[in-house]
C-alpha cells in the first residue's frame, strides 16, 4: 500500500516588523519531499490558512539555495503547489500515515494556535501515524493536545531550532518567543546537538524531529524508514 505524507507549510510572510520578511525555508520542504518521492510515497501540502506560501528570502541565497531548492524554483509545476495549498478543513487525517512540519521563522506565528493543524496532528498520532517536524516546524507541536487533554509533547524527547542558533542567526531580537524555552515549559525533553546548525535528529517512538535546516533530509529518512 502506498504511504501518504502530509507536508505542513506556513502562510506568514514577515515578522512582527513588516520590514523583515520571512516565510517557508524552502530546502526543508524540498529535501524531505525528495526523500519521500524516492520511496514512492504520495505527498500533499497543507497550510494553516490554505492558499499561497511565501518563501524565506534567506533560504534562497547561497549556501541555502542548494540544487534541490533551485530545481524546485525552476519548475513551474512545483512552484504552483505553493500557490494553492490545502487548508486543514480540506484534510482527512485518516488518509495520511505521517505529518511533516517544515520550518522557517514564519511558522512561529501561524503554526502553534492552528486548531485545524492540531486536529490533524492529534488524529494522525492517535491513529498510530508518525508526527515529525524539522527546525521551527516543532512550533506546530507546542499546543497540540491529545483526546485526554494532555500535551502531545509532554514528557517526550524532541529537538528543534535552538535559541543559540537564533542568536547566531541574528534574529533573536525579531522572533516572537523562544521556542526552545516554550517547549521545555510544556514538559518536553528538549535536546540539541553539540554544534549549532549541524544535523541533529531525535526519535521518541512515533515522534521524529530535526533541529535545523541541515536536518531535514535526515529527519525525512528516519520517517521513511519507520514507514
Amino acid at each position: 500500500m502506498t504511504r501518504r505524507i502530509l507536508n505542513v507549510v506556513t502562510n506568514v510572510g514577515h515578522y512582527d516588523d513588516p520590514s523583515h520578511p520571512t516565510g517557508l525555508w524552502l530546502s526543508e520542504l524540498t529535501h524531505a519531499r525528495q526523500v519521500f518521492e524516492e520511496r514512492g510515497f504520495e505527498q500533499t501540502i497543507v497550510s494553516p490558512a490554505g492558499g499561497a506560501v511565501p518563501l524565506e528570502p534567506r533560504s534562497l541565497t547561497f549556501p541555502n539555495n542548494d540544487r534541490s531548492a533551485r530545481a524546485w524554483r525552476e519548475d513551474p509545476a512545483r512552484m504552483a503547489l505553493l500557490e494553492d495549498t490545502l487548508a486543514p478543513a480540506d484534510v482527512n487525517a485518516g488518509d495520511y500515515d505521517a505529518i511533516f512540519f517544515t520550518g522557517g521563522h514564519a511558522v512561529m506565528y501561524d503554526f502553534p494556535d492552528s486548531a485545524g493543524l492540531q486536529r490533524i496532528t492529534r488524529e494522525i498520532w492517535q491513529g498510530g501515524g508518525i508526527v515529525s517536524a524539522v527546525c521551527h516546524g516543532y512550533c506546530g507541536l507546542l499546543n497540540t493536545r491529545l483526546s485526554d487533554g494532555s500535551l502531545l509533547v509532554a514528557g517526550r524527547r524532541l529537538t528543534g531550532f535552538a535559541w543559540r542558533e537564533e542568536v547566531l542567526a541574528r534574529v533573536d531580537k525579531l522572533v516572537p518567543y523562544n521556542a526552545e524555552e516554550e517547549m521545555i515549559a510544556r514538559g518536553a525533553q528538549y535536546e540539541k546537538g553539540l554544534l549549532p546548525f549541524a544535523s541533529h535528529t531525535v526519535v521518541d517512538g512515533r515522534l521524529v524531529t530535526g533541529q535545523n535546516p541541515g536536518s531535514a533530509k535526515a529527519t525525512a529518512r528516519l520517517v521513511a524508514g519507520m514507514l
